[in-house]
């Protein structure tokens, strides 16, 4: 099967693309699981969710882009059939301002059981940043490859990314994307992973939109999967990752959200009841990447 990534194409099983793997085998040995994720840069688990609540949350923000006017209005609302304009829809802020419109949602990404989960494999009790990142993908929206370092840097760098499905997302409809090996790039590390983009203004974060392009740079092999309502991925600030266009007529709906150990400092971009988000970026005349990794040497 080929997928589209921008403007690139990767047939699965080639030298650029793989399938993910999962951990479900290992769920039951803590020091496994965290050998797993030093080793491959993630964990995929599958059917962690309670696939009901999930779907609720799908619901939910359906709701929510129906309110927006971003739906099919010949469609049923739960189906996500984008509309004529495709729009797509984030719902970034913090916790206590998503609760009223999505409490599913947060029921399940603050739930005992992904903090037990934490709690194993950081080694003590564990929080989450106030602020969320969910979002729908419309027709041909995909995101490019990058660390999630540059956002939310000010902290421990000891940080994870739980990203979530909230439905079934087959290959077509853009899904998430790991470049494997790439926690290893030291150079990138020292250049680009050291990058704050309040600070340093450059245009999307992005370290590049063209993947294989980096795999032909740096190496590694990208690697995805289709996923189904309740599966998780976690991964590191220094795992590069993307993902495929969503070439489907519905809306690709995820959410990411962050977990550290509680007794490290976390950003403080990301806490309390309203959290100050970003603040600068794309507020001044922008770097674009290219000339940022000119001057980085990458």
């Amino acid at each position: 099967m080929k997928l589209m990534m921008g403007n690139q194409e990767m047939e699965m099983g080639s030298k650029y693309l793989m399938e993910l793997r999962s951990s479900n085998d290992l769920m039951d040995d803590t020091e496994a699981l965290r050998a797993r994720l030093q080793e491959d840069g993630y964990l995929l688990i599958r059917g962690f969710h309670d696939r009901s609540k999930v779907l609720n949350a799908h619901r939910e923000f359906c709701q929510g882009l129906a309110k927006q006017g971003k739906l099919d209005p010949d469609a049923q609302v739960e189906e996500g059939v984008i509309g004529p304009e495709n729009k797509g829809g984030m719902w970034g802020k913090g916790a206590s301002e998503l609760e009223a419109e999505f409490p599913s949602f947060l029921e399940i990404v603050n739930s005992p059981k992904v903090f037990g989960l934490f709690d194993r494999l950081l080694g003590g009790p564990s929080m989450t940043f106030d602020y969320k990142w969910p979002r729908a993908v419309g027709h041909g929206g995909n995101t490019g490859a990058h660390y999630d370092i540059v956002y939310m840097g000010r902290g421990t760098k000891n940080l994870y990314t739980m990203w979530t499905p909230m439905a079934d997302i087959p290959l077509e409809q853009g899904t998430l994307a790991m470049l494997l090996g790439s926690q290893h790039y030291a150079k990138v590390r020292e250049t680009y992973g050291q990058m704050d983009v309040d600070r340093d203004n450059v245009a999307t974060g992005w370290l590049s939109d063209d993947p294989i392009e980096l795999v032909d740079t740096f190496g590694g092999q990208w690697a995805t999967t289709a996923f189904e309502a309740g599966d998780l991925i976690i991964f590191g600030m220094f795992m590069m990752h993307a993902s495929f266009n969503n070439t489907t007529n519905r809306y690709r709906i995820s959410s990411d959200t962050r977990y550290q150990l509680a007794s490290e400092p976390a950003d403080p971009r990301w806490v309390g009841k309203k959290p100050k988000a970003h603040y600068a970026w794309g507020k001044e005349p922008l770097k674009s990447v290219e000339d940022a990794r000119k001057e980085w040497g990458i």
